[in-house]
């Protein structure tokens, strides 16, 4: 992971825009050099570059900008934080032609067997979309007469520790709902 900004030269295009930030600190901030700064200050410099907002991408806060803007010996620290969860997102894989078709026999099986899950909660296990899920469910999928319910367990769609534990999920807020519903009887009787 570099300690550079993404898109060095748009980001410090706005912050000379945008900010009171010495073109030392923003050149050392965007791995760039101070005349370099200067000249996109000039207009000599990233003509036609649009500017990147670094706050907005996450890669730097108002609070640091405002102290670097009055200590000009303070240099700009990019925030990980945020920069970090990008590379943590799930990637999606690539499912061959042979198997799609067992997405929705898989989404069938759950809706029989645990008809409290939710849309939702469906897509997360099986992975597919809400629209798929329920028209399965209403039985408008468009071919639906063909489908025949098979465990997703077995499609190594996900682990039947995952299904139970949505179904417990299902099944806890059902229950809430439930008590909900009995409280606000109680209120209206009264």
């Amino acid at each position: 992971m570099s300690d550079k900004p993404f898109m060095p030269k748009a980001t410090a295009v706005w912050l000379v825009e945008n900010t009171k930030i010495s073109f030392k600190q923003i050149a050392d901030f965007c791995d760039l050099h101070e005349l370099e700064v200067k000249g996109i200050a000039d207009g000599d410099v990233a003509k036609g570059i649009k500017a990147y907002n670094p706050i907005l991408a996450g890669q730097l806060t108002r609070e640091e900008i405002e102290s670097s803007s009055k200590d000009i010996n303070r240099p700009l620290t990019l925030n990980k934080k945020i920069l970090d969860i990008k590379s943590e997102k799930k990637i999606n894989r690539y499912v061959p032609l042979s198997k799609r078709q067992d997405r929705p026999e898989a989404v069938l099986w759950l809706t029989r067997n645990y008809p409290q899950l939710s849309d939702g909660q469906i897509v997360k296990l099986v992975g597919c979309t809400k629209n798929t899920v329920s028209a399965i469910r209403n039985k408008s999928y468009w071919n639906s007469s063909n489908l025949s319910p098979k465990d997703p367990v077995v499609f190594n769609f996900c682990s039947q520790a995952e299904i139970k534990n949505a179904a417990d999920k299902a099944d806890k807020k059902a229950a809430k709902k439930k008590e909900i519903e009995k409280q606000t009887e109680k209120i209206e009787v009264q």
